[in-house]
């Protein structure tokens, strides 16, 4: 069974950069599709980010294309977020998950995902 754990977050100021990172136990992980979510207080948790179990192929959400990048290190057993030209509407927990489903399609929706780590804050001042 994997854990997952992340770490990274952190207090920026809005247009400034962090890098979260979540390591996995177990030797199963680059079995895995990985994603990224985040939940801001009072709203739902949404989707962030995707990537395949080699790394390949990556989805990311409107609201984060073109500032976010997803990237994994299997060897590593840890899959990254690099957050860029951070908003304060970025501010939230963030939170990966793996995808255990056997299709490469990179899913988008939080039931579909499995081992929830306990998140890390990130939170951008204006």
């Amino acid at each position: 069974q994997v854990q997952l754990v992340e770490s990274g977050g952190g207090l920026v100021q809005a247009g400034g950069s962090l890098r979260l990172s979540c390591a996995a136990s177990g030797r199963t992980f680059s079995s895995y599709k990985m994603g990224w979510f985040r939940q801001a207080p009072g709203k739902e948790r949404e989707f962030v980010s995707a990537i395949s179990r080699g790394g390949a192929s990556t989805n990311y959400a409107d609201s984060v294309k073109g500032r976010f990048a997803i990237s994994r290190d299997n060897a590593k057993n840890t899959v990254y977020l690099q957050m860029n030209s951070l908003k304060p509407e970025d501010t939230a927990i963030y939170t990966c998950a793996l995808d255990p489903s056997p299709t490469g399609v990179l899913r988008t929706t939080p039931r579909e995902y499995a081992g929830w780590g306990q998140g890390t804050q990130v939170t951008v001042s204006s």
